[in-house]
């Protein structure tokens, strides 16, 4: 059995972050960092989609996404952390050493076994499923006001949802942008009322009702978006420059089901820092933390992580 002191699963702002921590503390990490693929659940996570982050201490003109994640990855492979690019497909967590395979789940024994794991697998942001959504993510295409909106100033953009998550992007990209149109597939909204108040007084939020998104326009960029009327399939352009989506999250702990506590969302829940249910695993990152979701609050979260998984393994020397 191939065991290890510490193994990461994920290998985002959170899981580098542990790595970095743990290796330092001579733990020899070994970080199973997912496999490429051209959806948001890859190698480096969502940052990897990111074209200029601006709002990560250090970096005065900003930096490019994935710049970012290769200076983490390679920061961690300096002291010492080993990497396999590869997908966990099954854990064992119902005893120690916990077991995990990257390979078929079938398997009689596992790939990896690991004295204490620290769980950094992230979150992805639910998509449209346009064909261009993918292709023009960082050029036009967001799923993070936050992260993104300061680059639409003056612009026209449009938000995509109902929910409390869509009235707050738009909201908040309301600071930047000249007008920022709501696209809603329904006539009411699912958002709270207090939010849905604030949206209604805002003069540069506009509604577009009982509408889906067709298609996005643009090559390069975001230079429109195709609009269908769900009850009449009437269809129009809308001229925007900036498309947000925001239809909500879905944290990546399928893994995890059965084993570890997750909220009604499927977030792990984490106590007394990162501490989950099961003694010696610990979780960081967007798959605990269904609030925040920003790299620097990825980043620390890795770190209270390697410093919980630390003292964890130094008390059961005592």
């Amino acid at each position: 059995m191939n065991l290890k002191e510490v193994v990461v699963l994920g290998s985002g702002p959170a899981g580098l972050t542990a790595a970095i921590y743990t290796s330092r503390a001579n733990l020899n990490p070994l970080v199973i960092e997912g496999e490429p693929s051209s959806t948001t659940d890859q190698p480096g996570g969502q940052l990897m989609l990111t074209t200029e982050i601006e709002n990560f201490p250090g970096f005065l003109n900003g930096i490019m996404g994935p710049e970012l994640m290769s200076t983490m990855r390679g920061q961690a492979e300096r002291f010492g952390t080993e990497f396999v690019t590869a997908k966990a497909t099954k854990v064992d967590l119902s005893s120690r050493p916990f077991k995990i395979w990257t390979g078929d789940p079938q398997e009689a024994e596992p790939t990896y076994s690991a004295k204490a794991l620290i769980i950094a697998t992230g979150a992805r942001s639910l998509l449209l499923g346009l064909p261009s959504e993918i292709e023009l993510l960082g050029h036009g295409v967001s799923t993070c006001a936050t992260c993104d909106g300061f680059f639409f100033k003056g612009q026209e953009v449009a938000v995509v949802g109902g929910g409390d998550s869509a009235l707050e992007e738009a909201l908040f990209l309301a600071k930047f942008a000249s007008k920022v149109i709501v696209v809603h597939r329904r006539k009411e909204l699912r958002a709270s009322k207090i939010m849905q108040e604030r949206a209604f007084k805002n003069p540069k939020l506009e509604f577009q009702w009982d509408s889906v998104v067709d298609e996005i326009i643009g090559t390069e960029s975001v230079s429109g978006l195709k609009i269908r009327d769900v009850n009449t399939g009437e269809k129009s352009v809308l001229p925007v420059t900036g498309l947000f989506v925001a239809i909500g999250h879905s944290p990546n702990t399928d893994l995890f089901k059965n084993q570890l506590e997750m909220n009604d969302a499927g977030y792990i829940i984490t106590k007394l820092g990162t501490k989950t249910n099961i003694e010696g695993v610990f979780a960081c990152g967007d798959v605990q933390d269904d609030t925040y979701r920003q790299a620097i609050t990825a980043a620390g979260s890795g770190c209270m992580a390697a410093i919980d998984t630390e003292r964890w393994l130094e008390s059961q020397l005592d």
